[in-house]
Protein backbone atom coordinates (compact mmCIF):
# COMPACT_ATOMS: atom_id res chain seq x y z
CA UNK A 1 0.00 0.00 0.00
CA UNK A 2 0.88 3.62 -0.67
CA UNK A 3 1.75 5.96 2.29
CA UNK A 4 -0.81 8.10 0.96
CA UNK A 5 -3.61 5.47 1.52
CA UNK A 6 -1.93 4.33 5.00
CA UNK A 7 -2.36 7.79 5.86
CA UNK A 8 -5.91 7.72 5.33
CA UNK A 9 -6.29 4.61 6.81
CA UNK A 10 -4.98 5.84 10.01
CA UNK A 11 -6.93 8.47 10.18
CA UNK A 12 -10.41 7.04 8.83
CA UNK A 13 -10.30 3.75 11.20
CA UNK A 14 -7.84 5.35 13.89
CA UNK A 15 -5.32 2.19 12.72
CA UNK A 16 -2.35 2.10 14.28
CA UNK A 17 0.07 2.40 11.43
CA UNK A 18 2.75 1.08 13.50
CA UNK A 19 1.08 -2.45 12.45
CA UNK A 20 2.31 -1.85 8.88
CA UNK A 21 5.49 -0.29 9.44
CA UNK A 22 8.55 -2.16 8.86
CA UNK A 23 10.07 -3.97 12.40
CA UNK A 24 13.11 -4.29 13.47
CA UNK A 25 14.63 -6.50 10.95
CA UNK A 26 14.53 -2.87 8.98
CA UNK A 27 16.64 -2.07 11.55
CA UNK A 28 18.72 -5.00 11.79
CA UNK A 29 19.64 -4.60 7.97
CA UNK A 30 20.74 -1.08 8.18
CA UNK A 31 23.01 -1.85 10.93
CA UNK A 32 24.15 -5.02 8.92
CA UNK A 33 24.62 -3.54 5.53
CA UNK A 34 26.99 -0.37 7.78
CA UNK A 35 29.11 -3.45 9.30
CA UNK A 36 29.71 -4.86 5.79
CA UNK A 37 30.26 -1.16 4.26
CA UNK A 38 33.77 -1.51 5.93
CA UNK A 39 36.74 -2.09 3.51
CA UNK A 40 37.64 -5.33 6.01
CA UNK A 41 34.89 -7.43 3.54
CA UNK A 42 35.71 -6.10 0.69
CA UNK A 43 36.60 -9.26 -0.96
CA UNK A 44 33.11 -10.84 0.66
CA UNK A 45 30.40 -10.29 -1.96
CA UNK A 46 27.80 -9.74 -0.11
CA UNK A 47 24.06 -8.63 -1.67
CA UNK A 48 21.21 -6.81 0.04
CA UNK A 49 19.13 -9.48 0.40
CA UNK A 50 21.24 -11.26 1.82
CA UNK A 51 21.30 -9.30 4.37
CA UNK A 52 17.45 -9.08 4.73
CA UNK A 53 17.36 -13.46 4.95
CA UNK A 54 19.49 -12.75 8.15
CA UNK A 55 17.81 -10.25 9.48
CA UNK A 56 14.44 -12.04 8.63
CA UNK A 57 15.95 -15.66 9.78
CA UNK A 58 18.15 -15.70 12.66
CA UNK A 59 17.67 -11.91 14.19
CA UNK A 60 19.65 -12.72 17.17
CA UNK A 61 22.54 -13.34 15.42
CA UNK A 62 22.60 -10.33 13.21
CA UNK A 63 21.86 -8.15 16.54
CA UNK A 64 25.44 -10.37 17.79
CA UNK A 65 27.10 -9.46 14.46
CA UNK A 66 26.17 -5.66 15.08
CA UNK A 67 27.82 -6.00 18.48
CA UNK A 68 30.88 -7.77 17.74
CA UNK A 69 31.49 -5.07 14.73
CA UNK A 70 30.75 -2.58 17.40
CA UNK A 71 33.58 -4.07 19.69
CA UNK A 72 36.21 -4.38 16.86
CA UNK A 73 35.75 -1.00 15.72
CA UNK A 74 36.25 0.48 19.93
CA UNK A 75 39.48 -1.97 20.39
CA UNK A 76 40.75 -0.84 16.86
CA UNK A 77 40.07 2.93 17.70
CA UNK A 78 41.53 2.73 21.25
CA UNK A 79 44.47 0.66 19.64
CA UNK A 80 44.99 3.27 17.29
CA UNK A 81 44.48 5.89 20.06
CA UNK A 82 47.51 4.13 21.88
CA UNK A 83 50.00 3.86 19.54
CA UNK A 84 49.58 7.55 18.77
CA UNK A 85 49.96 8.52 22.61
CA UNK A 86 52.90 5.79 22.99
CA UNK A 87 50.75 4.31 25.84
CA UNK A 88 50.77 0.21 26.10
CA UNK A 89 48.01 -1.44 28.07
CA UNK A 90 44.78 -1.75 25.26
CA UNK A 91 42.92 -3.47 27.89
CA UNK A 92 42.58 -0.89 30.89
CA UNK A 93 41.16 1.37 27.93
CA UNK A 94 36.79 1.52 28.94
CA UNK A 95 34.69 1.82 25.25
CA UNK A 96 31.48 4.54 26.35
CA UNK A 97 30.61 5.06 23.02
CA UNK A 98 29.84 1.13 23.07
CA UNK A 99 27.54 2.35 25.76
CA UNK A 100 26.22 5.16 24.07
CA UNK A 101 24.65 3.25 20.83
CA UNK A 102 23.13 0.34 23.17
CA UNK A 103 21.58 3.07 24.82
CA UNK A 104 20.24 4.76 21.29
CA UNK A 105 19.61 1.05 20.66
CA UNK A 106 17.23 0.50 23.41
CA UNK A 107 15.21 4.25 22.49
CA UNK A 108 15.00 3.03 19.11
CA UNK A 109 13.34 -0.15 19.68
CA UNK A 110 10.66 1.13 22.17
CA UNK A 111 10.46 4.47 19.00
CA UNK A 112 11.52 6.74 21.81
CA UNK A 113 7.82 6.55 23.72
CA UNK A 114 7.22 5.22 27.30
CA UNK A 115 3.65 5.22 28.31
CA UNK A 116 4.45 4.11 32.23
CA UNK A 117 6.33 7.46 32.74
CA UNK A 118 4.05 9.81 30.53
CA UNK A 119 1.42 8.15 33.19
CA UNK A 120 3.77 9.28 36.22
CA UNK A 121 4.45 12.30 34.69
CA UNK A 122 1.25 13.35 34.46
CA UNK A 123 0.11 12.41 37.84
CA UNK A 124 3.02 14.97 38.77
CA UNK A 125 1.43 17.81 36.72
CA UNK A 126 -2.10 16.79 38.37
CA UNK A 127 -1.14 16.55 41.69
CA UNK A 128 2.16 19.79 41.68
CA UNK A 129 -0.78 21.74 40.02
CA UNK A 130 1.87 22.74 37.41
CA UNK A 131 1.15 25.90 35.43
CA UNK A 132 3.01 26.17 32.19
CA UNK A 133 3.32 29.83 32.77
CA UNK A 134 5.71 29.69 36.63
CA UNK A 135 6.80 26.01 36.31
CA UNK A 136 10.02 27.37 38.29
CA UNK A 137 7.73 27.53 41.52
CA UNK A 138 5.51 24.92 40.84
CA UNK A 139 8.38 22.58 40.87
CA UNK A 140 9.94 23.43 43.29
CA UNK A 141 7.35 23.92 45.71
CA UNK A 142 6.62 20.21 44.73
CA UNK A 143 10.01 18.93 45.35
CA UNK A 144 10.05 20.65 48.78
CA UNK A 145 6.42 19.72 50.07
CA UNK A 146 5.98 16.11 48.04
CA UNK A 147 10.01 15.06 48.45
CA UNK A 148 11.64 17.39 51.10
CA UNK A 149 14.22 18.96 48.67
CA UNK A 150 14.98 22.12 48.88
CA UNK A 151 15.88 24.19 45.80
CA UNK A 152 18.65 27.15 45.70
CA UNK A 153 20.04 29.03 42.72
CA UNK A 154 23.99 29.10 43.23
CA UNK A 155 26.69 31.35 42.13
CA UNK A 156 28.61 30.59 39.73
CA UNK A 157 31.83 30.56 41.94
CA UNK A 158 30.29 27.79 44.14
CA UNK A 159 29.31 25.63 41.18
CA UNK A 160 31.91 26.33 38.45
CA UNK A 161 30.70 23.95 35.75
CA UNK A 162 28.23 21.92 37.20
CA UNK A 163 24.59 22.69 36.36
CA UNK A 164 22.67 20.68 38.70
CA UNK A 165 23.82 19.04 42.11
CA UNK A 166 21.88 17.14 44.59
CA UNK A 167 23.07 15.69 47.93
CA UNK A 168 20.84 13.34 49.34
CA UNK A 169 22.40 14.11 52.78
CA UNK A 170 21.65 17.45 53.27
CA UNK A 171 18.13 17.11 50.91
CA UNK A 172 19.60 20.10 48.78
CA UNK A 173 18.73 20.51 45.13
CA UNK A 174 21.33 23.27 43.43
CA UNK A 175 20.87 24.94 39.99
CA UNK A 176 23.54 27.02 38.26
CA UNK A 177 22.90 30.59 38.36
CA UNK A 178 24.21 30.32 33.93
CA UNK A 179 21.12 27.95 33.19
CA UNK A 180 18.40 30.10 31.53
CA UNK A 181 14.62 29.25 32.92
CA UNK A 182 13.48 26.43 30.19
CA UNK A 183 17.37 24.66 31.34
CA UNK A 184 16.57 25.41 34.82
CA UNK A 185 13.01 24.05 34.84
CA UNK A 186 13.96 20.90 32.86
CA UNK A 187 16.63 20.26 35.81
CA UNK A 188 14.38 20.13 38.46
CA UNK A 189 11.91 17.95 36.50
CA UNK A 190 14.85 15.57 35.83
CA UNK A 191 15.90 15.56 39.60
CA UNK A 192 11.85 14.88 40.36
CA UNK A 193 12.58 11.89 37.58
CA UNK A 194 15.44 11.15 39.97
CA UNK A 195 13.24 10.24 42.86
CA UNK A 196 9.64 9.69 42.43
CA UNK A 197 10.16 7.52 38.77
CA UNK A 198 12.93 5.82 39.70
CA UNK A 199 11.36 2.65 40.91
CA UNK A 200 9.68 2.50 36.81
CA UNK A 201 13.06 3.66 35.68
CA UNK A 202 15.05 0.88 37.60
CA UNK A 203 12.41 -1.95 35.92
CA UNK A 204 12.81 -0.24 32.52
CA UNK A 205 16.84 -0.90 33.19
CA UNK A 206 16.58 -4.74 34.55
CA UNK A 207 14.28 -5.24 31.65
CA UNK A 208 16.60 -3.56 28.95
CA UNK A 209 19.39 -6.07 30.10
CA UNK A 210 22.07 -3.67 29.29
CA UNK A 211 25.44 -5.23 29.31
CA UNK A 212 27.52 -2.94 31.70
CA UNK A 213 26.21 -0.97 35.07
CA UNK A 214 27.82 1.78 33.22
CA UNK A 215 25.76 1.60 30.31
CA UNK A 216 22.56 1.66 32.44
CA UNK A 217 23.88 4.49 34.61
CA UNK A 218 23.43 6.15 30.83
CA UNK A 219 19.65 5.26 30.51
CA UNK A 220 18.61 5.88 33.79
CA UNK A 221 19.98 9.56 33.45
CA UNK A 222 18.21 9.17 29.57
CA UNK A 223 14.71 8.12 30.82
CA UNK A 224 15.03 10.34 33.77
CA UNK A 225 15.34 13.18 31.12
CA UNK A 226 12.08 11.85 29.51
CA UNK A 227 10.17 11.75 32.18
CA UNK A 228 11.25 15.56 32.86
CA UNK A 229 9.86 16.18 28.94
CA UNK A 230 6.65 14.78 29.79
CA UNK A 231 6.75 16.85 32.66
CA UNK A 232 7.03 20.05 31.33
CA UNK A 233 5.40 19.42 27.90
CA UNK A 234 2.77 16.76 29.53
CA UNK A 235 1.85 14.58 26.56
CA UNK A 236 -2.06 15.42 25.81
CA UNK A 237 -1.55 19.13 25.62
CA UNK A 238 2.09 18.83 24.42
CA UNK A 239 0.00 16.74 21.65
CA UNK A 240 -3.18 18.89 20.72
CA UNK A 241 -0.96 22.13 21.11
CA UNK A 242 1.83 20.91 18.20
CA UNK A 243 -0.96 19.52 16.11
CA UNK A 244 -3.08 22.89 16.23
CA UNK A 245 -0.14 25.19 15.81
CA UNK A 246 1.07 23.07 13.09
CA UNK A 247 4.20 22.20 15.14
CA UNK A 248 5.82 25.84 15.12
CA UNK A 249 8.51 24.99 17.49
CA UNK A 250 8.62 29.12 18.11
CA UNK A 251 4.62 28.90 19.43
CA UNK A 252 5.88 25.60 21.69
CA UNK A 253 8.49 26.79 23.14
CA UNK A 254 6.73 29.69 24.85
CA UNK A 255 3.54 28.13 25.59
CA UNK A 256 5.40 25.64 27.38
CA UNK A 257 8.79 27.26 28.66
CA UNK A 258 10.97 25.21 26.61
CA UNK A 259 13.53 25.54 24.45
CA UNK A 260 13.82 24.27 21.18
CA UNK A 261 16.27 21.69 21.73
CA UNK A 262 13.87 20.30 23.71
CA UNK A 263 10.64 21.10 22.17
CA UNK A 264 12.64 19.29 19.24
CA UNK A 265 13.00 15.61 21.55
CA UNK A 266 9.77 16.09 22.91
CA UNK A 267 7.82 16.05 18.96
CA UNK A 268 9.63 12.70 18.48
CA UNK A 269 8.01 11.00 20.98
CA UNK A 270 4.34 11.89 20.32
CA UNK A 271 3.42 7.28 19.58
CA UNK A 272 0.62 7.17 21.69
CA UNK A 273 -1.88 4.94 20.30
CA UNK A 274 -5.04 7.06 19.06
CA UNK A 275 -2.96 10.05 19.33
CA UNK A 276 -0.19 10.19 17.24
CA UNK A 277 1.61 13.16 16.00
CA UNK A 278 4.03 12.64 13.12
CA UNK A 279 7.09 10.47 13.37
CA UNK A 280 9.72 12.67 13.85
CA UNK A 281 13.95 12.22 13.64
CA UNK A 282 16.05 14.30 15.05
CA UNK A 283 19.86 14.59 15.63
CA UNK A 284 22.48 16.92 17.37
CA UNK A 285 25.89 17.10 15.94
CA UNK A 286 28.57 19.44 17.11
CA UNK A 287 30.53 21.48 14.34
CA UNK A 288 33.06 18.53 13.72
CA UNK A 289 30.03 16.57 13.25
CA UNK A 290 30.10 14.32 16.02
CA UNK A 291 26.56 12.74 16.50
CA UNK A 292 25.78 13.92 20.78
CA UNK A 293 21.79 13.05 20.30
CA UNK A 294 19.96 10.81 18.07
CA UNK A 295 16.59 10.01 18.50
CA UNK A 296 13.78 8.56 15.77
CA UNK A 297 9.97 7.37 15.63
CA UNK A 298 10.55 7.10 11.84
CA UNK A 299 12.25 4.58 9.38
CA UNK A 300 15.05 6.94 8.90
CA UNK A 301 17.66 4.60 9.89
CA UNK A 302 20.44 6.91 11.26
CA UNK A 303 24.47 5.71 10.35
CA UNK A 304 25.75 4.16 13.99
CA UNK A 305 29.44 4.28 12.45
CA UNK A 306 31.28 7.23 10.73
CA UNK A 307 30.03 10.59 10.20
CA UNK A 308 26.19 12.19 8.92
CA UNK A 309 26.29 13.28 5.17
CA UNK A 310 27.65 16.50 4.70
CA UNK A 311 24.81 17.49 2.33
CA UNK A 312 22.38 17.41 4.88
CA UNK A 313 21.07 21.02 5.96
CA UNK A 314 22.04 20.27 9.66
CA UNK A 315 25.80 20.81 8.80
CA UNK A 316 24.24 24.17 7.11
CA UNK A 317 22.72 25.58 10.31
CA UNK A 318 26.54 26.51 11.49
CA UNK A 319 26.87 29.29 8.37
CA UNK A 320 23.45 31.29 10.03
CA UNK A 321 23.47 30.29 14.14
CA UNK A 322 20.00 30.95 15.12
CA UNK A 323 18.18 30.56 11.96
CA UNK A 324 15.81 27.58 10.32
CA UNK A 325 16.80 26.04 7.70
CA UNK A 326 14.92 23.82 5.67
CA UNK A 327 15.57 21.24 3.18
CA UNK A 328 13.49 18.30 1.00
CA UNK A 329 16.02 15.54 0.62
CA UNK A 330 15.93 12.56 -0.98
CA UNK A 331 17.73 8.97 0.20
CA UNK A 332 20.13 6.55 -2.45
CA UNK A 333 16.49 4.34 -1.60
CA UNK A 334 14.30 7.11 -2.97
CA UNK A 335 12.78 7.35 0.14
CA UNK A 336 12.49 11.73 0.58
CA UNK A 337 12.40 13.40 3.90
CA UNK A 338 11.37 17.34 4.80
CA UNK A 339 14.21 18.52 7.69
CA UNK A 340 14.47 21.95 9.18
CA UNK A 341 17.66 22.80 11.09
CA UNK A 342 18.62 25.20 13.22
CA UNK A 343 21.81 25.79 15.77
CA UNK A 344 21.23 26.14 19.95
CA UNK A 345 23.92 27.06 22.15
CA UNK A 346 24.33 25.53 25.73
CA UNK A 347 25.33 28.19 28.39
CA UNK A 348 29.05 28.08 29.58
CA UNK A 349 30.12 28.93 33.18
CA UNK A 350 31.98 32.16 32.73
CA UNK A 351 34.67 33.80 30.32
CA UNK A 352 37.07 31.57 30.93
CA UNK A 353 34.72 28.30 30.18
CA UNK A 354 32.47 29.54 27.29
CA UNK A 355 29.41 27.68 26.55
CA UNK A 356 28.66 25.10 23.47
CA UNK A 357 27.49 25.18 19.97
CA UNK A 358 25.50 22.44 18.65
CA UNK A 359 23.13 21.86 15.28
CA UNK A 360 19.67 20.56 15.59
CA UNK A 361 17.74 18.50 13.06
CA UNK A 362 14.40 17.62 12.87
CA UNK A 363 12.71 15.49 10.10
CA UNK A 364 10.15 13.67 8.91
CA UNK A 365 8.87 11.59 5.49
CA UNK A 366 8.10 13.70 2.58
CA UNK A 367 4.29 12.41 3.04
CA UNK A 368 3.36 14.16 6.36
CA UNK A 369 5.48 17.46 5.71
CA UNK A 370 2.21 19.47 4.83
CA UNK A 371 1.32 19.67 8.66
CA UNK A 372 4.61 21.54 8.77
CA UNK A 373 4.17 25.12 8.94
CA UNK A 374 7.74 25.15 8.12
CA UNK A 375 6.63 23.53 4.41
CA UNK A 376 4.78 26.26 3.84
CA UNK A 377 5.62 28.27 0.22
CA UNK A 378 7.74 24.60 -0.27
CA UNK A 379 7.04 22.65 -3.67
CA UNK A 380 7.67 19.37 -1.79
CA UNK A 381 6.46 17.35 -5.41
CA UNK A 382 9.59 19.50 -7.46
CA UNK A 383 11.78 16.70 -8.09
CA UNK A 384 14.56 19.47 -8.59
CA UNK A 385 15.21 20.76 -5.34
CA UNK A 386 15.34 17.59 -3.85
CA UNK A 387 18.68 16.84 -2.30
CA UNK A 388 20.19 13.61 -2.73
CA UNK A 389 21.47 12.46 0.55
CA UNK A 390 23.37 9.51 1.71
CA UNK A 391 24.01 7.69 5.55
CA UNK A 392 27.34 8.03 4.66
CA UNK A 393 30.02 7.88 1.65
CA UNK A 394 30.75 4.08 2.41
CA UNK A 395 27.03 3.33 1.86
CA UNK A 396 26.31 5.66 -0.69
CA UNK A 397 26.62 4.92 -4.09
CA UNK A 398 26.00 8.41 -5.93
CA UNK A 399 28.43 8.99 -8.76
CA UNK A 400 28.52 12.67 -8.75
CA UNK A 401 28.59 13.78 -5.75
CA UNK A 402 31.14 16.79 -5.03
CA UNK A 403 31.36 16.25 -1.25
CA UNK A 404 32.53 12.13 -1.24
CA UNK A 405 35.21 11.61 1.58
CA UNK A 406 35.44 7.79 0.89
CA UNK A 407 34.19 5.04 -2.38
CA UNK A 408 31.67 3.23 -1.49
CA UNK A 409 32.54 -0.42 0.17
CA UNK A 410 30.61 -1.94 -2.67
CA UNK A 411 31.91 -1.09 -5.54
CA UNK A 412 35.71 -1.00 -6.71
CA UNK A 413 37.32 1.87 -7.81
CA UNK A 414 38.00 2.73 -11.28
CA UNK A 415 40.97 5.11 -11.78
CA UNK A 416 42.29 7.01 -14.81
CA UNK A 417 44.92 9.22 -14.25
CA UNK A 418 44.18 11.59 -17.30
CA UNK A 419 40.73 12.12 -15.92
CA UNK A 420 40.37 14.33 -12.66
CA UNK A 421 36.61 14.50 -11.70
CA UNK A 422 34.61 16.29 -8.84
CA UNK A 423 36.56 13.68 -6.61
CA UNK A 424 39.40 10.88 -7.31
CA UNK A 425 36.64 8.12 -6.48
CA UNK A 426 35.70 6.66 -9.66
CA UNK A 427 33.59 3.58 -9.51
CA UNK A 428 31.19 1.58 -11.76
CA UNK A 429 27.88 0.86 -10.75
CA UNK A 430 27.58 -1.97 -12.47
Amino acid sequence: MTVDLLLRLGQTFDVDLQTFAEDDAGRLVAGLSEVFSDPLFEPIDIKRHDLGDLAGSVPTAAQAMITLYRAYREARDNLALLTEQGAGDVGRLESPRTMVEEVRDFFDRESNYFPDLEAAAEDVWQSAKLDSANLWQGLSEYLEQELAVRVKTMPIDVMGAARRRYDRHTRRLLISEMLPLPSRNFQLAVQIGLIRARPLIDQRIAQAGFATTEAGGLARLALANSFAAAVIMPYDRFYRAATAVRYDIAVLKRRFEASFEQVCQRLTTLQKPGAKGIPFFMIRIDNAGNVSKRFSSARLHFARFGGACPRWNVHEAFSSPGQIHTQVSEMTDGARYFSIARTVSKPGAGYHQPGQTFAVALGCEIAHAAQLIYADGVDLQNDDIAVPIGLQCRLCERRDCVQRAFPPASHRLSLDENVLGPTPYRFDTA
